[in-house]
């Protein structure tokens, strides 16, 4: 369980795009700092040295406002627009012959039989989320531990999506399930309509497979649902007026009975409208307790937890934890809590992973002893957590590579050991259950296929469980990590995936993938679509580890907030220009890409230096920075960008947006737009508003906004399919041709 609710419902629902194949792998898996990078927060400073030409946009069709009928996801003349540059964007690249080649060459990787069947192991068996040519919505089926291990696992359906859909005639998306133990027979299944974050809950009953009668059942809503027994759930959804934040989150929690309407469940927890979202969860302590936490995630990065007391069935009046409010929180091991700290506390620094007993909290509501667990240096970070019954998992990265250790609590203290696997990439602690000793470790790297172990913490066994096939002749190439030196003299790493054999004449296609927020990792990964469409094809593929991600930790993130913001940016730009001074490429073979916060930055490459660039890939993105906040989820996201009505923040911003920096005569690549109507998370206004100001202006450009597939910008593999092959025909038209 983890209650860094903030991050899970505003990262891994806000802002967590990945584009498949590129940034990420090709299966269903779910994944240097220096004191420059501590410096105070600039104001005018920086925002002087931002590389920019401001535009005062004054003309009668290129004024900020004329664009607004944009903001409406399905209004008509919208909606024209986007069908305009649809039907031309799409023609321009669907009449290449390539295009189908490479829609094949996707596809048949999708729906292969050969991916790995990643799963959770809970009450003795596994279970898994399945997306092929037959089953092209996804099946959720099961297994034993046995058969799975095995070479032929046999698999049993427990809920068809294809059929479900089919048989109620909707455009059902499957968003995961949340089950109760022991038995885990009781569940509550997320479907979206199209891809949306904001999902319809029902009960589910597992063993009899089929919705419950009269079980839990709600509207469509964005929120969240735990179980605290098998008759009530603690819920956060749109309970009516004023039961929603300005980010479109819930803003407040209740206690909700079995057999009762939702209108009479019972409050246990309330935040402020201006807040990002208040979210109930459950944690379970070692004898099968349960108990009420609570998070008022008052900004991205800053909540408050708080503790809801039961007494004889009722909850009691919510007692605060006294705990910094920058932190995120890994659950429970021993009935020990697990707090990153993101902010110095009492005598522990930032990005170090502490605990405390819970039990001495719940006595008095104060905190006596915290106990570090571990302590990252200059080029460490804690990569990711997983807690089993016997042992918890961590993940440490080192210069942006990884490695496994078990850590357990003895006699007050922490001890650890380091695990045998596979140095030199990427090692993430998987699927782990707190009541069970067997969890899943992956490893993998650029050029060495995912491999899925299982661990047993108990005793210690380790076993290979399922391993990705050679999907590209990876022999020939080889993977590189370089570092360059950013505008501020901070060391930036990158990694360089190419053939060996390539000249270093500046002529090589080349693809430099960053996102840059949220302290977002980008480890380094195998993906056979990046293999398959592009590295086989002669490509290089570039992955840049600049800040605003985590891959050294809390500083490195905070680096880059607001009006700091320019340092990422010319991280990303001190990258580009390394790979051309080292004749790896040049502008005319460079292109760029990066989805979502990802997509802000392709926007600010557009504006601050298309000189650099030949082809951008610019996917559901941020562009607009003056409005954001007033679109959808953004104000959530004020935490790293700012507020746009703060007259130094918005000052800073107004100088960075891409929207409000394209200017009349400048010389821009033509940039590829990609977006989706039913993106719940980023408006797709924010690509369509830059669009329309590149059409106003006579700038080219291409743009495609699927109609379905929310902020994946695609709802099934078929559609995901397309949408590569639509970049990669791009990339190669702009970087090879």
């Amino acid at each position: 369980m983890s209650i860094s609710i903030a991050r899970v419902t505003t990262l891994g629902l806000a802002l967590g795009f990945s584009l498949v194949g590129l940034s990420a792998c090709s299966n269903d898996k779910n994944q240097v700092q220096n004191e420059q990078a501590t410096a105070p927060s600039a104001t005018q400073e920086t925002i002087s040295k931002v590389r920019y030409k401001h535009i005062d946009y004054k003309t009668p069709g290129q004024t900020d406002n004329d664009h607004l009928y944009l903001e409406e996801v399905l209004g008509e003349k919208a909606l024209q627009d986007v069908n305009k540059w649809n039907a031309r964007s799409l023609e321009k690249l669907m009449s290449d012959p390539r295009f189908d080649t490479m829609q094949t060459e996707a596809l048949e990787i999708l729906n292969s039989k050969d991916k790995i069947p990643y799963v959770s192991y809970r009450g003795g068996e596994v279970h898994n989320f399945w997306q092929d040519e037959t089953h092209v919505r996804g099946v959720w089926r099961k297994s034993s531990l046995e058969s799975y291990l095995s070479k032929n696992t046999k698999w049993e359906t427990v809920l068809d999506f294809d059929k479900l859909a089919k048989d109620e005639n909707k455009n059902w998306v499957y968003k995961g399930n949340s089950c109760l133990g022991p038995d885990y027979k009781r569940c509550i299944v997320n479907l979206s309509d199209g891809g949306k974050d904001a999902v319809v809950r029902r009960e589910f009953n597992t063993v009899s497979k089929n919705w419950v009668k009269d079980g839990f059942v709600t509207e469509e809503s964005k929120g969240t649902m735990s179980w605290l027994d098998e008759n009530h759930a603690v819920i956060g959804v749109n309970f009516g007026d004023n039961t929603m934040t300005d980010s479109g989150y819930p803003m407040i929690a209740k206690l909700w009975k079995r057999g009762t309407p939702l209108s009479e469940a019972q409050k246990i927890g309330q935040g402020e409208q201006q807040d990002v979202g208040y979210w109930g969860s459950v944690i379970e302590l070692a004898d099968g307790s349960r108990e009420i936490i609570n998070a008022r995630s008052l900004t991205f990065y800053d909540s408050i937890l708080e503790w809801v007391p039961m007494k004889d069935g009722q909850p009691q009046a919510p007692v605060i934890m006294p705990l910094p409010e920058k932190n995120n929180t890994h659950g429970l091991f021993k009935d020990q809590m697990l707090i990153q700290l993101n902010e110095d506390w009492r005598d522990f620094k930032t990005g170090d992973l502490v605990s405390f007993d819970i039990h001495d909290f719940m006595q008095d509501g104060s905190i006596e002893t915290v106990t570090l667990v571990f302590s990252p240096d200059a080029k460490s970070s804690l990569y990711n957590v997983g807690t089993t019954k016997s042992k918890l998992l961590l993940s440490i990265s080192e210069d942006v590579t990884s490695a496994a250790f078990a850590f357990d609590f003895v006699d007050g203290q922490w001890r650890s050991e380091k695990l045998d696997f596979p140095a030199n990439g990427t090692v993430s602690i998987g699927s782990t259950n707190d009541k069970e000793d067997v969890a899943f470790i992956s490893s993998e790297s650029f050029l060495t296929p995912d491999t899925l172990w299982t661990y047993n913490t108990a005793s210690g066994e380790k076993a290979k469980a399922k391993g990705l096939p050679a999907w590209f002749d990876a022999s020939t190439m080889i993977s590189e990590q370089f570092f360059t030196t950013s505008s501020d003299g901070t060391q930036v790493p990158y990694f360089v995936v190419r053939d060996k054999n390539v000249a270093m004449d500046a002529k090589n296609p080349t693809l430099l993938y960053g996102y840059g927020g949220f302290e977002v990792s980008l480890n380094p990964s195998y993906s056979a679509l990046r293999g398959k469409l592009w590295l086989e094809k002669g490509g290089v593929y570039v992955l840049a580890n600049i800040r605003g991600g985590g891959e050294y930790g809390p500083k490195w993130h905070q680096a880059g907030l607001k009006t700091n913001r320019q340092r990422i940016y010319d991280d990303f730009i001190a990258v580009a220009e390394s790979l051309i001074e080292k004749g790896i490429t040049s502008p005319k073979h460079l292109g760029i890409e990066g989805g979502s916060n990802g997509g802000l930055l392709m926007g600010v490459m557009l504006t601050q230096r298309p000189d650099l660039f030949n082809a951008i890939i610019c996917a559901v993105p941020l562009l607009d920075m003056m409005r954001y906040h007033k679109m959808l989820a953004g104000a959530s996201w004020m935490g790293e960008y700012g507020n746009p009505e703060d007259d130094v923040e918005g000052a800073f911003l107004r100088q960075i947006s891409p929207y409000h920096n394209i200017d009349p005569a400048g010389q821009y690549p033509e940039v590829f737009f990609v977006t989706s109507t039913k993106d719940d998370r980023v408006h797709p206004a924010h690509a369509r508003k830059v669009a329309k100001r590149m059409e106003d202006l006579g700038h080219d450009f291409l743009y495609y906004e699927n109609i379905d597939g929310g902020h994946s910008a695609a709802a099934n593999l078929k559609e995901t399919a397309k949408r590569l092959a639509l970049q990669h025909t791009y990339l190669m038209q702009k970087l090879a041709d």
